[in-house]
Order: structure tokens, then C-alpha cells, then sequence
């Protein structure tokens, strides 16, 4: 069983929401396996009902699972890291100070592990106190360089920067692309992604020199009467991952 993505030319996979199995193979396909398919834990009742399901998901997609929190819960980062335990998925979400716990629990190094750090409002800093008590308390709002060390210090493999608001955070994602490269450390942009500004902003880290890059593209390609992501948008966004990276 697979652990790791499967990056278009080892630079960019993307990460989409699966409304039904079904949902998930089509994605699959659409995507020519660059992708990781996101389930949520927030839509099971417990850990032993998310894990049977999605074991079930991860055989269909060669384990190119995403294990989500549900918009960034920190009310979901120890069911998050009970089922990943158990299912093994090639991508774990996490807030900051769920890192380790799901490092821990995994018990290996090769599923990718994000960290929950969001936008300030200031460029070059980043507020990292996204878990189940510390979102409640005031910001600790540190630099982005310190908040990457912090998430290897835990076992992390990226930053997943939420929410985005699209291109309204420019000059801040920038400048944590540009920390994720000084640092080896890769990317997950998340919030507000659509067709039409997601090639600005995967060119953004690309030009930052960010080794790998996982963008989130959720809502605007779900189609809302059905629940389920959209494959006709899945291959668009293909094609713009191979134009940019060539």
C-alpha cells in the first residue's frame, strides 16, 4: 500500500472533496491519480464507523485518501488521528498542535501530516494557535519561519495555510511560499480556490521555488445538488498543474 502521492513530475497534487465512492474513483480517473481525495471525519458518528468507510474509499483510489477535519474543526483532531492510525491514508489534515499526536500514532514517516496556520493580516506572520483549546484564547501570532519549525519539530510535512480568501492574502502567501522553500517544507494553500484564480496562485509558490505544493480546491468545484466534486473541473485543473509545471 502506497503512502505517498502521487505529484505530477514530483511537484503538484491536487486535493478535492469526494461526495460518494462513486465520486471518488471519478476523480481519481480525472485527475490521472494526481490527486488525494478528501473524506471527512465530521461526517461520521465514531472512529470505527469512519475507519470501515474509509478503508473502503482508500481501496478504491490505490490509498490516495485524504483524511479531513471538515473546514478546519479542531473539534476533529484526535478523531483525525484515531482513524489515520488505523487506516493508513496518504494525507492527514491536522490543526498546528494535532502534528505530532498524528505523527505519533501513524507510526511512519511517509504520509504527508499538514499544520493548521492561518493568515494575520501581516505579511510574515502567521497565527498558529488553530487546535481545540488554543483557538479559543488569544492569537499567538509568531513568524512563518519559526511557525515551519515548529511543525518539524512535530513531524509535520507542510504548512496547510487556511482560510486564503483566494487571492486576498497575495502578499502573505507569498511570503510563506517563500519561507516554504528556504526551508524544504511544503505548501498546502486552502481557502476560497476556484478555476479561475487557481493559476495565479499555484504560480505564486511555484515561482517561490516550493518543492511540493498539495492546493486545496473544495466548494467552487462541488456541484451542489448532487454533493458530489465536479470530474469535468478536476481535469481542468490537470491540464493548468501540467501547463504551469511543464
Amino acid at each position: 500500500m502506497k503512502l505517498t502521492p502521487n505529484f505530477y513530475r514530483d511537484r503538484v497534487c491536487l486535493n478535492v472533496l469526494a461526495g460518494s465512492k462513486d465520486n471518488a474513483r471519478d476523480i481519481y480517473e480525472a485527475a490521472e491519480g494526481h490527486v488525494l481525495v478528501g473524506v471527512l471525519s465530521k461526517n461520521y458518528p465514531d472512529v470505527a464507523s469512519a475507519v470501515a468507510d474509509m478503508k473502503e474509499y482508500a481501496a478504491l483510489i490505490e490509498n490516495a485518501l485524504s483524511v479531513g477535519l471538515g473546514a478546519g474543526d479542531p473539534r476533529q483532531s484526535l478523531m483525525v488521528s484515531q482513524i489515520s492510525a488505523q487506516v493508513q491514508p496518504q494525507h492527514v489534515n491536522q490543526v498546528f498542535t494535532g502534528v505530532g499526536t498524528s505523527r505519533g500514532m501513524l507510526g511512519q514517516n511517509d504520509s504527508v501530516v499538514n499544520g493548521l496556520i492561518s493568515p494575520t493580516g501581516k505579511v510574515g506572520f502567521v497565527k498558529i494557535n488553530t487546535g481545540p483549546l488554543s483557538s479559543a484564547s488569544a492569537d499567538a501570532i509568531v513568524p512563518v519561519e519559526t511557525a515551519i519549525a515548529l511543525l518539524k519539530d512535530m513531524g509535520g510535512s507542510s504548512v496547510k495555510y487556511f482560510p486564503m480568501g483566494g487571492l486576498k492574502t497575495r502578499d502573505e502567501f507569498a511570503a510563506v511560499a517563500r519561507a516554504c522553500a528556504e526551508q524544504d517544507f511544503w505548501l498546502e494553500p486552502t481557502g476560497g480556490i476556484d478555476l479561475e484564480n487557481f493559476e495565479p496562485i499555484m504560480e505564486i509558490a511555484l515561482a517561490a521555488g516550493v518543492t511540493k505544493i498539495i492546493p486545496h480546491i473544495y466548494s467552487s468545484i462541488i456541484d451542489s445538488a448532487s454533493g458530489n466534486t465536479r470530474p469535468e473541473d478536476v481535469k481542468t485543473l490537470l491540464a493548468s498543474v501540467k501547463k504551469l509545471v511543464g
